[in-house]
């Protein structure tokens, strides 16, 4: 069964057994998130998470792109109410979604990633926080997310130096949990859900939650630094200058203020 978001045809989802099939499908931007791809995606996961009989999710893109994360010209609106950031970043759930990876994830694409259980990725993929080269800092978890599931000096070159790591080093890092040839990624992810779903769900979904618990731990704190980064750029010359070199595809000249 096909439900498709009927309004913009941003997100569309399918039933797999007692898996939910969930797909980006903004092509032509990349699969970057403005708020009817933020409601789509939360719709979406609402019913993962409401539906006895889907005990676990993956989510894709399109071959061009996983995710490019925020649609500039959204203004920052793309928060929902039950899933924070683009519908997932701040979600709190009990079933497993698994990341089928294909194309680029940068900024919020990869803090995405940050956000899902498992990731499955091609050699073809790529992964990055490109923030700093337009003046701006990771809002959506990367800034504590990252120095948690990737070793801590590559969860800093990420964010430091703003240039995209391989799907081959992300894998060696331990972060994608499966590696497969380029066209292969939606495949294997649901093979590895169909796996999940061989054992209990009750049994599943009470692991995920304890392990979830222990990963929160830090994470007001880790809200807190993130709003901190961001406050000490707001209204900065850098911060304007970044994004708006970026919309008129130039590069940008910083004045460090």
């Amino acid at each position: 069964m096909l439900e498709e978001d009927a309004l913009n045809g941003r997100v569309s989802s399918r039933r797999q057994g007692h898996v939910l099939i969930i797909t980006m499908a903004r092509a032509d931007k990349r699969n970057a998130i403005d708020r009817h791809m933020a409601d789509a995606l939360d719709r979406e996961l609402n019913l993962l998470e409401g539906d006895d009989e889907l005990w676990a999710g993956v989510l894709e893109g399109v071959p061009q792109a996983f995710c490019a994360g925020s649609d500039l010209t959204a203004g920052g609106d793309y928060v929902t109410e039950r899933g924070g950031e683009y519908g997932i970043i701040r979600r709190a759930r009990s079933k497993p979604l698994i990341a089928a990876v294909e194309g680029p994830a940068l900024g919020g694409g990869l803090e995405i990633l940050l956000s899902c259980d498992l990731v499955v990725a091609s050699s073809a993929a790529v992964f990055g926080l490109p923030e700093v080269a337009i003046g701006v800092v990771p809002t959506c978890g990367a800034l504590f997310r990252a120095p948690q599931i990737f070793p801590v000096n590559l969860a800093r070159e990420l964010i430091l130096t703003g240039r995209p790591i391989g799907a081959e080093r992300a894998w060696q890092a331990g972060f994608v949990n499966q590696l497969t040839p380029p066209g292969e990624a939606l495949e294997q992810a649901v093979l590895l859900a169909e796996r999940i779903c061989e054992n209990s769900p009750t049994s599943v979904q009470a692991c995920l939650r304890a392990i979830q618990v222990t990963l929160d731990a830090g994470t007001r704190a880790g809200w807190e630094a993130t709003e901190d980064a961001k406050e000490a750029l707001v209204g900065s010359e850098d911060s304007q200058e970044g994004v708006r070199s970026f919309l008129e595809k130039r590069k940008p000249v910083w004045l460090g203020r």
